[in-house]
Parts: C-alpha cells; structure tokens; sequence
C-alpha cells in the first residue's frame, strides 16, 4: 500500500516516540491499546458478578466468544478500507463502535443485551488493531517502529497488572456497570490525543480492492461460531444437530482464510497457523473460567481470584521476553513445542485441581503456568509464520494468523458454554467439562507444533 500524509511520508525526524514530534501519538496510540487491554481484564474479573447480577450465567461463554466472533469481521473489514482510503475512518469508526459497545454492556438489563453489546465491541476492537498498526506504519519512521510494538506489550502488561484489581474495587463499590462506563471516558481522551495526526493521512493504493467475498466468509465465519453456542446449549436433539452444521459452516469459512493445508495441520506453515489457533483455544478456555471456578469451588472474592489474572500477565511477559533473549539459540519451532508442551501440562493441573477438589493455589497456580508456555511459544508463531512468507503472502499469512487467534479462542470459547451447560443439565461437574475442552485443544496443539518444521529437501 502506498500511502501520503500531510508531508507525504512519515518525517525522518531526530529522537525516539517520545520526543516532540510523536509524543501526543505515541501517549494516545499506547492509551487506545493499554484502554482496550484493561477493559479485557476486567470484564474477566467481573463477569461471575454480571451473570448471577443478569441471571446469565447460560450466556456466560457467550459473552467471552462474541467480541472475538465479532472481531474477525471488524478485522477483514478494516484492513481494506485502510489499503483502499487510509486508516482516518476505520479509526474513527472502531472508537465509535467499541464506544457503543461498551455503552450497551454497562447499561444492559439482560445478559442478552449485555452480549449484543459484545458483539458491537468486538467489531470495534478487530477494526481499532488494524487501525492503530496502520497508523504506526504511516506515522513512525522505521527505526522507530520497534519500540512502538515494544510499547504495546507493555500496554497489555500494565493492564495484567492493576486491571483486575482495580475492576474489584470499583465494582464492590459503585457497581460493575461503572468498570464499562468508566472506559468510556478514557477511550475518547486518548482519542484527542491521536486525532491530530491521523485526519492528514491518506491511501494511494494501486492494488486491486478486496474481494467482497473475504468480507462474506467473515461474517459467515462470526455468525457460525455464536450459533454454535446457541444451538448447542439448547436442550433439545436439534441443538447438537444444528451445532454441528454450524461447526462444519465454521471451518469452510476458515479455508478462506488460511494457506491450503490449514485443517489437516499440514508442515510447516499451515501448522504455524494451527498451533496459534489450539493455544488460543486452550488458554482462553482457561482465562474465561478460572475466576468463576475460584470463586464457586473455593469461595474466594472477585478480589482474591482475579490475582491469578493479574500474576498471569506478569509470568507470560517474562516467558516471552526470555524467548526473545534466547533469539536463534532457540528455533521457533522448538519454542512453540516448548510452549504447547507447558500448555498442556499446566491445564492438566488445572483439571486435576477441580476433579480432586485440590487448593485454589493449586488452580491459580496452573493457570499461572500456563501464561508462561503461552509467552513462550506464543509471540514465536508470528515469528514462525513472517519467515515462512513472501512478499506476494505476508499479507495474508499475517491475516490468517491473527484471524485463527481470534477464531480459535471464540470457538473453543462457544463450546464451553455447550459443555457447561450440558453438565449442569446432566447433573455433573460443568467445570471438568470446560477444562476438559482445554485440555483437548492442547492436545491438539502439542501436535500441530510438531508439525512446523520444514523437512529439509534431500
């Protein structure tokens, strides 16, 4: 994509994001990110509280996968409105819909409206990433541009940090609709601050548009996954039937998306992509339950069980940045079986834990590991899949692996809420259920990440 400003290129100018010259950008476009993360880990913190508050709880699941869902089609539909008119309006429309979204969850009267709310935010957050990587990459020299990406996981590390905690608080003493509402004025100041640089930006692309097809499986894609929780959880003999055409739907549409050989975890790149959605899926199964089982199983208060989220963020930033220090000493194929391997041991734990009725700490602290495989061999699957890649598929290699991310967790996300629900009417323990489901899709990502190597030609 060639793109013009105000100045026609981003300006060679001297000192680093924090001088002069990027210091309102670099404050809002960190604030937007940093924003966006909080937000993902309070809702965590808070969501046993909104379904007892809502009589919910069905939907519970639900309200985990539908921003992720929802997600894919704000993603697709952001990246061409950035290569075909600049990312000025996709920016402004992402706010607007996370805006609304937002909103509608913390004003919501039924966990119904509360999950629609998901699903206008979700739309908002695919089209925000897009957004803010496009306005790096036209705003920021290249020198600069590393420590741009460098700040943004320290965006979601601050989050990790206080977010829980603080989502506690302010929901023991004003309510949790507040932990929503009160986003919302973040969100635009760090707007203003970004305002001033993104109007002079513009695309003068000369490649052809999208397909208007990618955007249809998109949506074909998002709507699949909700369905296949709706339908699932119904207790009659047409939900199982309809969530498997809704799953079968699901992974048509994903063909679209992926490098031939995606599904049948094919070598080398195709199972890059694999591994990347199967821990997405396992990990996420884990992040969606763990408060709600610490606090049913063993009584702890949202404050006590969110710290597991809040030491996870911490353990899964020094597993990646010990990756990173190990470089090529470590190839990222043997760093993502490392981390699948470290996956699936820490959400074994984790089931024992619940099955055999063993210490919260005990649970919490699975978890815990579980963010240290995933910092491991996680930030490796992009690596994996960049050097796996051309100038003619970069682009789309690099969709297709932060699409299977979201798709992967909202997946397994939607079929927690039907094993969840399926226990509960079998009169057996939902959470072996959801955990079971985490440990399978690590399973699945154990082998796939045995899978990545190129076999080298004879």
């Amino acid at each position: 994509m060639t793109v013009t400003s105000n100045q026609e290129a981003p300006a060679p100018a001297k000192g680093g994001i924090l001088s002069a010259t990027y210091l309102a950008t670099t404050i809002g476009v960190f604030s937007l990110i940093a924003f966006n993360a909080f937000e993902a880990m309070a809702v965590t913190t808070v969501m046993p509280t909104i379904g007892r508050e809502l009589d919910g709880l069905s939907l519970y699941a639900l309200a985990f996968a539908a921003p992720l869902a929802s997600g894919v089609v704000g993603t697709v539909a952001a990246g061409a409105w950035c290569d075909r008119r600049g990312p000025a309006g996709s920016l402004v429309a992402a706010l607007v819909l996370f805006t609304v979204g937002v909103l509608m969850a913390g004003l919501s009267p039924t966990m119904e409206v509360f999950v629609a709310g998901r699903v206008v935010q979700g739309l908002g957050t695919g089209a925000l990433t897009v957004s803010l990587y496009v306005v790096v990459g036209l705003v920021y020299p290249p020198r600069l541009r590393p420590a741009v990406f460098a700040s943004f996981a320290a965006a979601w590390v601050l989050p990790s940090l206080f977010g829980p905690a603080i989502a506690a608080l302010v929901a023991d003493a004003f309510g949790w609709r507040w932990v929503f509402l009160g986003i919302v004025a973040l969100v635009a100041l760090a707007a203003v601050m970004v305002a001033p640089v993104v109007p002079g930006l513009r695309s003068t692309s000369e490649s052809e548009p999208a397909p208007r097809s990618r955007m249809v499986w998109a949506v074909v894609a998002s709507a699949g996954v909700l369905a296949v929780e709706l339908l699932g959880s119904n207790d009659t003999l047409l939900g199982p039937v309809g969530a498997l055409l809704a799953l079968t739907v699901v992974l048509v549409a994903v063909r679209s998306f992926t490098p031939s050989g995606t599904l049948r975890a094919g070598r080398g790149l195709p199972s890059v992509i694999g591994t990347r959605a199967l821990m997405s899926a396992a990990f996420f199964c884990g992040q969606a339950y763990i408060v709600l089982v610490l606090q049913v199983r063993w009584d702890l208060t949202p404050t006590r069980a969110g710290l597991a989220l809040t030491v996870v963020g911490v353990v899964w930033a020094t597993a990646s940045q010990v990756q990173a220090r190990l470089g090529e000493r470590i190839t990222s194929e043997r760093a993502m079986q490392v981390g699948t391997s470290t996956l699936l041991g820490a959400v074994i734990l984790l089931w024992l834990a619940v099955r055999f009725d063993l210490s919260p700490l005990v649970a919490a602290g699975a978890f815990v590991v579980a963010g240290s495989g995933m910092g491991f061999g996680f930030s490796r699957t992009g690596v994996a899949m960049l050097a796996a890649s051309t100038d003619v598929d970069r682009g789309f290699n690099s969709s297709a692996i932060s699409i299977a991310d979201s798709l992967g967790a909202a997946l397994s996300l939607a079929l927690c809420g039907m094993a969840y629900a399926a226990s509960e009417r079998a009169g057996t323990d939902p959470f072996l259920a959801v955990f079971g489901i985490a440990v399978v899709a690590a399973v699945g990502a154990v082998f796939t990440a045995s899978r990545t190597p190129v076999p080298r030609a004879a």
